[in-house]
């Protein structure tokens, strides 16, 4: 089964939240936000080559616009393939663990896993953000050898930060999988 759902970012952007059931025990969440814009991308662009054009009619040096093209395109290159995420997807089995990926501009993806024996729970936190109270969904892991210690928090999301009315619809099916896992790993 697989539907898709909009929300809302912490700045009012518009997200998408594509949730596919695979299995009872199995659930792919993945979070999508709005494409690079090519109006604004424009924009800017026709900014710093006007300022360059700019310098360079008081120089009269043409390195400087030789310059700004290259540095330009080295940049917007560099924002499509290390910042600029358009989606980011959390994948849950009971048996096996939890997938994260994150989808970049450029099509390069950064995947990582957590085995579920690691896995304490999935809780959503709240942190102080730029004078505001923002929520996020985060895997806390056990410390090994003392499984009732938190070794780690991941936060899961990072790129997109959901609003909380988001958060709680894949924390709730997050927690429906746990729970069974819960109770396979005790009944053997």
């Amino acid at each position: 089964m697989e539907d898709e759902k909009s929300f809302s970012d912490i700045c009012g952007g518009r997200l998408a939240l594509r949730r596919r059931y695979y299995s009872p025990y199995c659930r792919e969440f993945g979070l999508s936000s709005a494409r690079l814009s090519l109006c604004s991308l424009t924009a800017v662009t026709c900014a710093v080559w006007l300022a360059a054009y700019g310098l360079f009619t008081l120089c009269e040096n043409s390195m400087v616009l030789s310059a700004t093209i290259f540095i330009t395109i080295l940049g917007l290159l560099g924002y499509l393939h290390f910042v600029k995420i358009d989606q980011e997807t959390l994948l849950i089995i009971d048996s096996l663990g939890i997938q994260m990926t994150s989808s970049y501009a450029s099509g390069k993806e950064s995947t990582t896993f957590i085995e579920m024996d690691k896995v304490k729970d999935i809780i959503i936190n709240e942190a102080i953000y730029m004078q505001k109270v923002i929520y996020y969904l985060c895997i806390l892991l056990k410390e090994p050898g003392k499984p009732h210690e938190i070794s780690q928090v991941v936060p899961v999301f990072q790129s997109a930060k959901p609003r909380l009315d988001c958060l709680i619809e894949v924390y709730r099916s997050c927690q429906e999988v746990l729970a069974h896992q819960k109770a396979t790993a005790t009944s053997l």
